[in-house]
Formats: structure tokens, sequence, C-alpha cells
């Protein structure tokens, strides 16, 4: 691992956001003032090729990047952010479903986060 990837993979590692490209770029050129965001671009796609870190992606929206281990997230239609949760594994049920392996799965639930209720005043259903 070279010195960017590590220091990148550390940036998303002790994170508790779900960071994107430019909010990854901005962390790392506070200790590597010369670092260009091609840079950046490469290595996350070279630590996510390597299924170091996961890419979240959601319509509408930048990138974003969080660790590998399984997790799922639920994102706000309304502002975007998004926020880890774990739900049951389904992997036993997709394998028996589909009948043969898969990469991976990747569960995103949308949902209006309190705030946004809040402001346009709704209630949780």
């Amino acid at each position: 691992m070279t010195k960017y990837e590590k220091a990148i993979y550390d940036i998303v590692a002790t994170s508790h956001e779900h960071l994107t490209v430019s909010q990854i770029y901005e962390r790392l050129k506070e200790n590597c003032p010369r670092v260009v965001p091609a840079t950046v671009y490469n290595n996350l796609n070279k630590l996510w090729d390597s299924g170091l870190i996961r890419k979240v992606s959601v319509e509408g929206m930048p990138d974003r990047y969080d660790l590998a281990q399984k997790h799922d997230h639920l994102v706000c239609r309304h502002c975007g952010r998004i926020m880890d949760i774990s739900f049951e594994d389904l992997t036993a049920p997709l394998r028996t479903q589909l009948g043969e392996d898969f990469l991976f799965y990747d569960l995103k639930v949308y949902y209006l986060c309190p705030e946004c209720r809040a402001a346009k005043g709704q209630k949780a259903k």
C-alpha cells in the first residue's frame, strides 16, 4: 500500500461520516499539501477494487466512501444524509432465491430523517 493509499484508507476508516471524494481530499491535504484530486480518485478506486472500502452510490449525489465491513444504510431522500444500520444478513436467502453465488449486495433504505420530517411537518409512519 502506498503512503497515499494508507492515508486515504485511514481517513475513511476513522471517519464517522460517509465522506465524498472532495471531503477526503480536503482532509488529506492537511497532512499532504501537495496532493492533487486525481491521486485521491485513483487511490479510492484501488482501495474499492481491492475490497478494502465500500462505495456508497445514491442517485443524484456524489459517491461516498465507507468501511467494507458488512452493514446497511439509511438514506434520507430529502437531504441525502446517510446513516449506518444493521439489518439481518440476507446472504443465505438471496443464495436460495438466486440459486447461485453472487458477488455482494448493497441494501439502502430510503426514508425522511427526523430533521427533514420535522421541517416538512410530517410524522414517521
